[in-house]
């Protein structure tokens, strides 16, 4: 019985003893010391200061009792000599020895070999130094970086070769992963902004490359075009390409250095700064990781004396690596409080397969890696280096870099660089997120030489060879450009205007014409333009257009001359006919004006005649009075008297709208007898599209495809010409009879062609707007040089005497039409005189039939004589005049009847 108590005593004070474990099972569980290790240089620019970091870092993370509580971070550091091979033995090391993460590595080369290693063991690797874009977290999961990324750096180098209008670059690298990719990202960020790397030059890591290779390379660089040079390398072998460079002069006036940020981490870790390699940098633009200024910041800087004894500074790696250390800390805190615990098992696959005799059983794996890594990345705390935190494609948030320039014993900051506002003189701290265009600027850069002019970024190659500018051969036109006979010398209107912008240019321009095409008709210019974008020829000048795919494959200056396709046609004058005076109205406005006439002569005597003895007679007479009183109103000469005051008012109104009509009438008969104005039955490109006229257009010209191909005109319509003759001629001969009914042609040979041929007319409107320019490769320097020279050239009034030299012809389509259309002819008005006379003579013959008639009805007297015919003759007269008048009319005829009486007898 007692023994029974006593077990009964026993499983309570044991289950009282489980339930406090399981209570406190974090506290039980919470690892006293967690093993991490480093792996990176430790005699490098990098190394040197990120030992110190990393150290100081432990310290501080075992100091504070908020972080890890009752956990002590114990650091293994391995040095890996930037060898892979090493790095890899190293990480291996780690792994036999229960390593919970790893700090590094440094190099991006060792980077990309241990981090296989990592995969397969879960042990999380955080570089502070390794800045190859290609280290994807896709590809190597278990690989943080806790840097910026070189990707964000090579669009900060973009962005500043296109802020100074810089096309060309040329790219020294070390050839390793970590320059070759690097300077690939450039390639991609430079792409983006229409520059490029026209010469890369990779340099091979190590000791074997000295002084008489890099000089090889410079002199090499110093035969090219491109000026603008960018240096990714290492920090030994990049004073060696500044030292060789000064010596061969290419460190003067007219080149650009631009460093990454291998330059500003060796200033930053030097003190002081060594002056010999400061003469050697004189000008240079280098960037440097951006880490904003804070309290944590400045305390650690004024412990770093004492923390090496003043033998190097402390630069932004030293403070990535720092809160590297950090980042570990605060994931383990957060993975021991969700229950993680820290264990490692042996991966059966490293026995298996004939693996037993390299004894890798030694390898754990991390069981809790995973759970870590989850942790690393939802890291989210403001470090020495800024804000921790990554976004979704697992990189730090806010890149940001300084821009700084070399001068004397030192260096100043240009401006920064931020991934959300691009360049500025503000810090990313102080500017508000803005990428318009306007906000981006830089301060005032002393370049090499120790100039302040933005350098051109570019000169002519200093090898003997002169530009091959090519120079269509024309068969027609070669007002535009014509090669002299028996030379290679051109001559015309695009040969002056192109000589006189290179004049123009700040430089010399070593060039020479070569003649394209076969003299026999006019050249393909689309051709030419093909063989300028395979790098047959460097340029190309004459009358080319400019036109969409061209500058597709090509690039243009600033048009020096205005063009576009236009219609030619022939035409006959409309103002020559002799009804030209019917022409103001139309036939309705002339029935509606003549019906009001009568109307209104209705109106006017409906509403006089019955109190106006002026409106009053026999029907016949009332008739012809309307008929007068109307039409007369349309010269305001009407005679007879209104009385009534509606018709005075209806004759008010009606004066009103025939001195408008009347108006009207003269100002559109004024313009059509004085303005010159042509007719064509062609009105335009959509007439011409709809018909089935026969269509010409210029050999070699675009307008053959862009007629087909735009315009939907079938091919078998067009016909080809080649001179100005033969325009003419095929013009004369019309569609129906083997010529064309309209040519299709650019505006400049239109206008040549017109001065000298006036019996066409340019028909309808410019349906095409394009220029002539000069035609470069692609992203050619000197096509936004000469782009500028031309516009001098307009402003100066050059470019008009140039074309007025060339182009200007006296001819029928400027004095000789104006002084023409000044003058009227008899056939504009003889139809008008017609009428009048017609009218006039039917007036004379009713006038003699009515007088003949009334000679014949009256029967002599008796005695023959004439004395009754002498009185209807008297009587007709006396109808036609006022009383007052008829006894003086009488005596005038009887005198003149008893003359003739006598002449008879």
């Amino acid at each position: 019985m007692m023994s029974i108590l006593v077990w009964s005593l026993v499983l309570l004070d044991l289950g009282i003893v489980l339930i406090n474990g399981l209570s406190t099972n974090n506290a039980s569980t919470r690892p006293s010391v967690l093993n991490i290790g480093a792996i990176f240089t430790f005699d490098s620019t990098i190394g040197r200061v990120a030992k110190v970091a990393i150290q100081e870092a432990v310290k501080d993370v075992n100091g504070n009792s908020t972080v890890l509580p009752g956990t002590t971070l114990r650091m293994e550091m391995r040095s890996s000599n930037c060898s892979g091979f090493l790095g890899m033995v190293g990480a291996l090391q780690f792994m036999e020895s229960d390593t919970v993460a790893i700090v590094g590595p440094q190099s991006s080369v060792v980077a990309h070999i241990i981090s296989h290693v990592a995969n397969e063991l879960h042990v999380p690797l955080l570089s502070f130094a390794a800045t190859d874009p290609t280290l994807s977290n896709l590809e190597f999961p278990y690989l943080i970086r806790t840097t910026q990324s070189d990707l964000h750096q090579m669009t900060a180098v973009a962005e500043i070769v296109d802020f100074y209008g810089w096309r060309e670059v040329i790219a020294i690298f070390i050839d390793d992963d970590y320059g070759r990719n690097g300077v690939l990202a450039l390639d991609d960020t430079l792409a983006a902004r229409r520059c490029r790397i026209s010469y890369k030059i990779g340099i091979p890591p190590g000791l074997e490359y000295g002084r008489s290779e890099v000089m090889d390379i410079l002199v090499k660089i110093a035969l090219m075009e491109a000026r603008v040079v960018v240096l990714h390398v290492y920090p030994d072998v990049g004073f060696l390409i500044f030292s060789v460079a000064r010596y061969l002069g290419m460190m003067g006036d007219g080149y650009v250095w631009i460093a990454t940020d291998w330059l500003s981490s060796f200033l930053d870790s030097s003190l002081p700064y060594p002056s010999d390699k400061m003469e050697n940098m004189q000008g240079v633009l280098a960037l440097r990781q951006h880490t904003p200024d804070s309290l944590k910041k400045r305390q650690l800087a004024s412990k770093w004396r004492k923390l090496t004894g003043g033998s190097f500074g402390l630069n932004s790696y030293a403070l990535y690596a720092y809160d590297t250390v950090w980042v570990i800390a605060h994931a383990l805190e957060a993975f021991l409080k969700q229950g993680g615990v820290v264990s490692f098992s042996n991966d059966s696959r490293l026995t298996a397969g004939g693996l037993e005799d390299l004894h890798l059983d030694a390898l754990n794996i991390f069981d809790g890696g995973e759970l870590l890594l989850d942790n690393i990345w939802r890291s989210d705390f403001v470090g020495l280096t800024g804000h921790i935190k990554f976004d979704p494609d697992r990189n730090l948030v806010n890149p940001a870099y300084d821009i700084i320039n070399i001068i004397g014993t030192g260096f100043r900051t240009v401006g920064y660089w931020s991934n959300g506002s691009g360049l500025s003189t503000l810090s990313p701290e102080d500017l508000q997120v803005n990428r318009s265009r306007p906000n981006q600027e830089l301060h005032s850069v002393i370049w090499p030489g120790e100039i302040v002019t933005k350098p051109r970024g570019w000169v002519f190659p200093n090898n003997g060879k002169l530009l091959k500018i090519a120079v269509p051969l024309r068969v027609s036109y070669k007002e535009f450009v014509s090669q002299l006979p028996g030379s290679n010398m051109s001559k015309g209107f695009c040969i002056d205007v192109f000589v006189a912008a290179v004049n123009l240019l700040p430089y010399a321009v070593p060039y020479q014409f070569v003649p394209f095409g076969s003299g026999k008709e006019n050249p393909s210019y689309t051709d030419l333009v093909k063989l300028i974008a395979a790098g047959v020829y460097d340029g190309a000048v004459g009358d080319i257009a400019i036109v969409t795919n061209r500058t597709r494959i090509v690039d243009f200056t600033q048009p020096y001359a205005a063009s576009g396709l236009v219609l030619v046609a022939p035409f006959k004058k409309m103002n020559t006919g002799a009804w030209a005076f019917l022409r103001p109205f139309s036939p309705t406005l002339w029935a509606v004006t003549a019906a009001f006439f009568l109307v209104v002569g209705t109106v006017v005597w409906i509403l006089e005649h019955r109190i106006n003895d002026e409106f009053r007679g026999s029907p016949k007479s009332q008739l012809i009075t309307i008929l007068w009183f109307s039409f007369s109103t349309l010269f305001f000469a009407h005679r007879e008297n209104t009385a009534s005051t509606l018709g005075r008012m209806v004759l008010l109104m009606w004066l009103f709208v025939v001195l408008i009509i009347n108006s009207s009438y003269t100002a559109s008969l004024t313009s059509i007898l004085t303005v010159q104005q042509l007719s064509s039955p062609i009105k335009g490109i959509d007439s011409l599209r709809k018909s089935s006229d026969r269509i010409g257009y210029q050999v070699g010209s675009f307008a053959e495809r862009y007629l087909v191909d735009e315009i939907g005109i079938p091919e078998s319509r067009l016909v080809a010409l080649g001179t100005p003759d033969a325009y003419a001629d095929a013009l004369q001969k019309g569609s129906k009879n083997g010529g064309v009914a309209a040519i299709v042609d650019e505006r400049p040979y239109v206008e040549l062609f017109l001065s000298s041929q006036c019996k066409f007319r340019v028909v309808g409107r410019e349906f095409t707007r394009s220029g002539w320019g000069f035609a470069f490769p692609r992203d050619s320097p000197l096509a936004v040089d000469l782009s500028t020279a031309i516009l001098s050239l307009s402003e100066n009034g050059d470019l008009q005497r140039i074309h007025d030299k060339w182009l200007t012809r006296s001819g029928c389509s400027t004095d000789n039409a104006e002084l023409e259309s000044d003058q009227l002819h008899l056939k504009s008005f003889w139809g008008l005189f017609l009428i009048c006379g017609v009218v006039c003579l039917i007036a004379l013959f009713i006038y003699f039939c009515q007088v003949f008639r009334r000679f014949r009805n009256v029967t002599p007297d008796s005695d023959g004589s004439r004395s009754r015919r002498l009185q209807t003759l008297i009587s007709i007269i006396d109808e036609k005049k006022d009383p007052k008048d008829r006894e003086k009319k009488r005596q005038k005829v009887e005198t003149d009847c008893e003359i003739g009486h006598d002449l008879e007898s």
